[in-house]
């Protein structure tokens, strides 16, 4: 017998928003927020997502809204789901949760997504002392292929996936979180030499009820102001999955995650046509707007079984991730190394970081020369299929990463040669210099 067609549990309508959604998007991650749908093992099921910001960008060529937006209201995240066995019993704190992507992409009627880069005072990113301001790219999807008006002469076949799938904490995970992470806001800029490198970053971001939607419960509440000064920002990925930014997670993937809570609360969100290791502009993969369908197993007791913890109590866990047999395939690659020495020329001892920025910085240079601007590469680099790896980190006192960029994306050859092409023209017919503010 033929499968049944995945029962969608979780819809929106673009035209709505977040928290007008018939069943109310969160943006917190708390043990407080109810479930909005149920499922069982096995079943395959749909869940339709708004993209990260709720549609605060729009399809334009001006960075403006960039520039402006309130970062205090995302992610937006379809759910909380709770996950129960055959006989409809809840999975339990200490299962292991295993969900497969059966299928996802854009919602249909909304096939476009934007990477940008943030603004220095408004959330920055990984290269925000060298691209201070706000840009923004839009693209747009023929089929498995994405291309942009603002970074002419580029074209690749997206690896599309959700930035976040994660289950809800426990209270006392949660405590965990809130504590640590506030011990960074509060001591960072004494204690980590990182902080002198990627210095306009936010050392952590910090429960807050500016901006926070809780999903059902209704906003004004005592029980909403109890569990709004409480609830962690979705920004970090952390235990329970949340935002890894994995770009291998997509058809035939499949998740395992800690179950901290009856009925595991599974959320997910922050859809992406394609994305580079790293999204290094922070906002730097194709956002936008899409659906999952997934199945779930519960693996009783799995996370004993099968999760070391790396702390001193039996949460400090983190998932296991299972690549799909699905992605774009590149025989050709353009490899740049960075070691751990700063941009003023200064020595860290084996700091993957700084070795990693060196090497996307040597990447956007290169790439300039064909013609496009710095802050077009920056932006590309954030959402093409590239590789980042961690390539020698025992070889005192320099850590080595490398940035490998498929040449065939490109409409030219961009290998090294006697003289370099003009390439395509970043002026005013392109639309690139109304990217940026």
């Amino acid at each position: 017998m033929a499968p049944s067609t995945p029962r969608l549990v979780v819809p929106v309508d673009l035209k709505k928003k977040p928290w007008e959604q018939t069943l109310p998007l969160h943006n917190r991650w708390h043990p407080g927020i109810p479930p909005v749908a149920e499922i069982k093992v096995r079943e395959v099921f749909r869940v339709e997502m708004v993209d990260w910001t709720g549609g605060m960008i729009k399809d334009n060529d001006s960075a403006i809204d960039v520039k402006a937006i309130d970062l205090s209201s995302v992610h937006y995240l379809s759910g909380p789901i709770r996950v129960l066995d055959e006989e409809g019993n809840p999975a339990q704190p200490g299962d292991l949760l295993a969900v497969e992507i059966c299928n996802l992409g854009p919602l249909p009627g909304d096939e476009w997504g934007f990477t940008a880069s943030f603004d220095r005072e408004n959330g920055g990113g990984f290269l925000t002392d060298h691209f201070p301001c706000a840009t923004k790219a839009i693209w747009y999807f023929e089929g498995i292929f994405a291309y942009s008006p603002q970074i002419p002469g580029v074209r690749f076949p997206g690896l599309t996936h959700p930035g976040i799938v994660g289950t809800a904490p426990s209270r006392d995970l949660l405590n965990i979180w809130n504590d640590r992470e506030r011990e960074v806001e509060e001591n960072g800029l004494k204690q980590l030499k990182l902080c002198e490198v990627l210095h306009s970053r936010p050392l952590a971001n910090l429960p807050s009820t500016k901006g926070c939607h809780l999903g059902k419960i209704q906003k004004g509440t005592p029980e909403w102001e109890k569990i709004a000064t409480e609830a962690a920002r979705t920004i970090p990925g952390r235990e329970n999955g949340g935002n890894c930014d994995i770009k291998n997670l997509s058809r035939g993937s499949k998740v395992y995650l800690p179950v901290f809570i009856e009925g595991a609360n599974l959320s997910t969100g922050d859809m992406h046509f394609s994305q580079g290791d790293g999204e290094i502009a922070f906002c730097g993969a194709i956002e936008m707007s899409g659906f999952l369908e997934l199945k779930c197993e519960i693996i009783k007791g799995g996370m004993k079984e099968y999760l070391t913890p790396m702390g001193p109590t039996p949460l400090h866990v983190n998932p296991i991730f299972e690549i799909g047999p699905v992605e774009p395939r590149f025989s050709e690659w353009l490899v740049f190394e960075g070691i751990s020495v700063d941009e003023s020329g200064r020595q860290h001892y084996l700091d993957a970081s700084v070795a990693y920025k060196r090497a996307v910085l040597n990447a956007i240079d290169y790439l300039s020369k064909f013609g496009y601007s710095k802050e077009q590469m920056y932006l590309l680099l954030s959402c093409c299929p590239c590789e980042g790896r961690i390539s020698g980190i025992v070889d005192s006192p320099n850590a080595v990463a490398t940035l490998a960029v498929p040449t065939s994306i490109f409409d030219q050859d961009i290998r090294p040669k006697t003289k370099v092409p003009v390439g395509p023209q970043t002026g005013e017919d392109t639309g690139c210099a109304k990217m940026h503010l």
